[in-house]
Order: C-alpha cells, then sequence, then structure tokens
C-alpha cells in the first residue's frame, strides 16, 4: 500500500463525499479489489472514521441485490464505498441505504490504475455544473433522438426525472458513481423504437471486437447483430425484463477515457450510453435484477429536436 494511493483515497472522502470525524464508515469489496478496499479502509481510519471492511463474493453481475448483511450493515453506515466487481449502483440495498441517509459512492469494476488515474482527479465542481444544466435539460424534454452512423433510435421522457451523478456526495441520501460525471434518465417503458449503434463497451463484456446494432420494439430488445451479439444475449439470458431498454445517459468527465470499464467509460465527456434491464432505482418501472450499459462514442442527441449532443460536444 503506498502513501499516494492513501492519499488519493484521503481526498475522494472528503472532496467527494465529506467524511467527517467519527462517522461510521463501511467499504465493500471483493476479491477483485480487495487491495482498494484496504486503502479506502485505512484512509478513513486517518480521517478519523469509525471504518468497517465487508469482503464478498463476487456479485455475478451488475444490479443484483448483495447479501442481506450487506445491505443492512448500508443502512447503519453514514458513508459507503462499494468498490466491487458489479456494480450496487440500481440495486434497492443502495436506494434503501440513500433513504435511510447514508452518502454512498460505488465503484464497480474500479481497478488500481482507474484509482489512481485523471477521472478521479477531475475538477468534481465544473463537473457537477455541466451535469445538473444537462440534466435540467432531460428532465425537461418531452422526447429524445439518439443517432449514429445510419442508426436511429426515438424514446419518450415524458414526466421522468433525470439524474445529475456530479460525483459530490456531501449530503445525506445522495449517492452514484466514483468517478462519476454523467447526467442519466429512465425513458418510459414501451416507447422506444428503432436501432442505436454501441461502438465503445459494453458492462459485463469489455471493449468491443466490433459495432454492436441493437433494435428496439415498444421498448424491448428485439435484435442484436455484431461479433459480441452471442454474449451479449447469453447476458441477458432468458430474461424478458433485461431487455427493457432501461436508461439514457451522457458522459460529462472530461478526464475521463475509454478503458473499456464501463465506471469510466460511460463518464467520457461527449459519449452517450444506453442501459438494459433495471430502472426502478431512478425513476422507472422495471425490476429486472441486471443493468448494463453499452457505451456510444461521438453520437449525435436530440431533446425535442434540439441538438444537444454532436461528434463529442455537448451544446447546452
Amino acid at each position: 500500500m503506498s502513501k499516494t494511493m492513501v492519499e488519493i483515497a484521503e481526498h475522494l472522502l472528503v472532496q467527494n463525499l465529506a467524511l467527517q470525524n467519527g462517522e461510521q464508515l463501511l467499504v465493500i469489496v471483493d476479491d477483485t479489489t480487495s487491495s482498494i478496499g484496504e486503502v479506502l479502509f485505512f484512509a478513513g481510519r486517518n480521517l478519523g472514521a469509525r471504518a468497517v471492511q465487508m469482503l464478498i463474493e463476487p456479485l455475478g453481475k451488475s444490479g443484483a441485490e448483495p447479501p442481506l448483511m450487506v445491505a443492512q450493515s448500508m443502512l447503519a453506515a453514514d458513508v459507503v464505498v462499494a468498490a466491487t466487481a458489479h456494480s450496487l449502483t440500481h440495486t434497492q440495498a443502495r436506494k434503501e441505504a440513500c433513504a435511510a441517509g447514508a452518502r454512498i459512492a460505488t465503484m464497480p469494476g474500479i481497478t488500481v490504475d482507474m484509482f489512481a488515474g485523471g477521472a478521479l482527479a477531475a475538477d468534481y465542481e465544473k463537473i457537477a455544473e455541466r451535469t445538473a444544466k444537462l440534466a435540467d435539460r432531460l428532465t425537461n424534454a418531452k422526447e429524445a433522438i439518439l443517432k449514429k452512423g445510419d442508426s436511429r433510435l426515438v424514446m419518450s421522457l415524458e414526466s421522468r426525472k433525470a439524474v445529475a451523478s456530479t460525483g459530490i456526495y456531501r449530503s445525506k441520501g445522495q449517492g452514484g458513481n466514483l468517478p462519476s460525471g454523467e447526467a442519466f434518465i429512465a425513458p418510459v417503458e414501451g416507447t422506444a423504437e428503432g436501432e442505436i449503434i454501441i461502438d465503445g463497451s459494453f458492462a459485463g463484456i469489455g471493449t468491443l471486437k466490433g459495432p454492436l446494432k441493437l433494435t428496439f420494439s415498444k421498448g424491448t430488445l428485439v435484435d442484436a447483430m455484431g461479433p459480441d451479439r452471442d454474449e451479449l444475449l447469453a447476458l441477458l439470458s432468458n430474461n424478458v425484463l433485461a431487455r427493457n431498454l432501461a436508461e439514457l445517459g451522457i458522459g460529462t468527465n472530461d478526464k475521463a477515457q475509454v478503458i473499456g470499464v464501463v465506471l469510466e467509460d460511460e463518464k467520457v465527456y461527449g459519449t452517450a450510453h444506453i442501459a438494459l434491464g433495471s430502472n426502478d432505482t431512478f425513476g422507472g418501472q422495471v425490476a429486472a435484477g441486471i443493468h448494463v450499459d453499452g457505451i456510444i462514442l461521438a453520437p449525435e442527441l436530440y431533446l425535442d429536436e434540439q441538438l444537444v449532443l454532436q461528434e463529442g460536444q455537448l451544446v447546452l
């Protein structure tokens, strides 16, 4: 464990989560992230927190609920950092712990290189301002049109509220990813129609061998074409709800890079992403037990026919 890593962890806990002396800090890790968990534990202890680290088995897929004893511990904590292979972001355990007042940072798929890299060291005050503006645009829009190459996907956003994942979780009940920087929303179920090309990476797969063209009808994935098609369909298995178009998101972190890990990839400034599966934790109606994101590089995005994203640049 290096002094630099501990200093990075201390900075994260103070800047992003406002950890205070005497607060209860819970660090959740699995055997893929145990070294990062150790750093976070010691950093929290150095800052005067009452730190606890819990080691769990990898959950197998993002959106799966953690063991009951972990969920109960989350409810009792002031601050939770979940640095695990698969995401706890879109789980009832995370939602209920936030409702109980916990401040939560989820870091699915985090690596040592990412932990020490640029995305975590970004200017989160600027990211917060940019992300809040974009979230407002998404909230106020009735329809979104996402384009990439010859693909076009249309979906309703009417009466849905977007989430600004700023990376700053200093108040009770706030939570999201770290590194962060995205605005995202749950499209109205049953409304997505058309095709979209995913050409960055995909949660559960990593960097794609080639573009994936996904086709949606009535809000549900009905076809997939591309070299990673079989792996995607195996990931979704026979779960019909896993094919739900769950999310539309836009990255706002100018220090993030596409590295094949969705945690960072979906935060890259000027990218968009869609997700399949659950969205009941952020304004949707589907609980699928899985939530997987696919990254779209340099797409076009229109909200109520107004251009918002083009060639990797936000138009706000």
